[in-house]
């Protein structure tokens, strides 16, 4: 007959209470057992002394005569020195699975689209700094035009003051002064005064030949 060293549960919903029982492997958990070696309650505190009772004694001889301990067991009887468990090794215990690989995933590509826009606005603000400075290339263009103005007006000042000259030049002196006034708009228009005058010797020439 296999037997085995294992937990029995009791106590209430909630509120668990174990034996530490030798049974047949073919019984039920919580059926018949051979001998009780001891107990174990989760609710007391690790370092408590109460928290779990064996019978080494008793262990030793079901281990000598080939009882099998299970795993929470066989800690027990670990730590009380009566038989070194040997260490556990499940590589794939570690690995997630298909569903929190599926998240991880998503969680890096949205970190890759996230670092992505981030480099996108930080290079947007870069590109459009030079159209920020266009205004300052255009500064020329309203100095020659302010140029332009100032010369002008020296331009204007000159042409007044050449209109001035041509009209003291036209008015007798004996004229009126409705006579000057009359001059000075027939040279500002285009100088009448001055074409008359140089049309006269064209008319003297054509009585010459008449006389002649």
């Amino acid at each position: 007959m296999a037997t085995s060293i294992r937990l029995s549960r009791g106590g209430s919903k909630k509120r668990p209470y174990y034996k530490i029982v030798v049974a047949d492997s073919r019984s039920p958990r919580d059926g018949r057992f051979i001998e009780r070696i001891g107990s174990y309650n989760p609710l007391l505190a690790k370092d408590n002394p109460e928290r779990v009772k064996l019978d080494a004694e008793r262990a030793t001889h079901w281990l000598s005569v080939g009882a099998q301990p299970s795993d929470r067991v066989a800690r027990f009887l670990d730590a009380a020195g009566i038989k070194e468990r040997a260490a556990r090794n499940n590589p794939n215990k570690a690995v997630p699975g298909e569903k929190a690989k599926e998240r991880a995933e998503e969680k890096a590509s949205k970190l890759a689209e996230a670092e992505e826009a981030a480099k996108a606005a930080a290079a947007a603000p870069a590109e459009e700094a030079p159209v920020e400075e266009a205004p300052a290339e255009e500064a020329p263009a309203e100095e020659v035009t302010a140029e332009s103005d100032a010369t002008g007006s020296v331009k204007t000042e000159e042409t007044a003051e050449a209109v001035a000259d041509a009209v003291a030049d036209e008015v007798p002196a004996d004229a009126t002064a409705e006579d000057a006034t009359a001059i000075a708009e027939e040279v500002a228009e285009g100088g009448p005064v001055a074409a008359e005058g140089e049309e006269a010797p064209a008319e003297d020439a054509g009585e010459e030949k008449a006389e002649g």
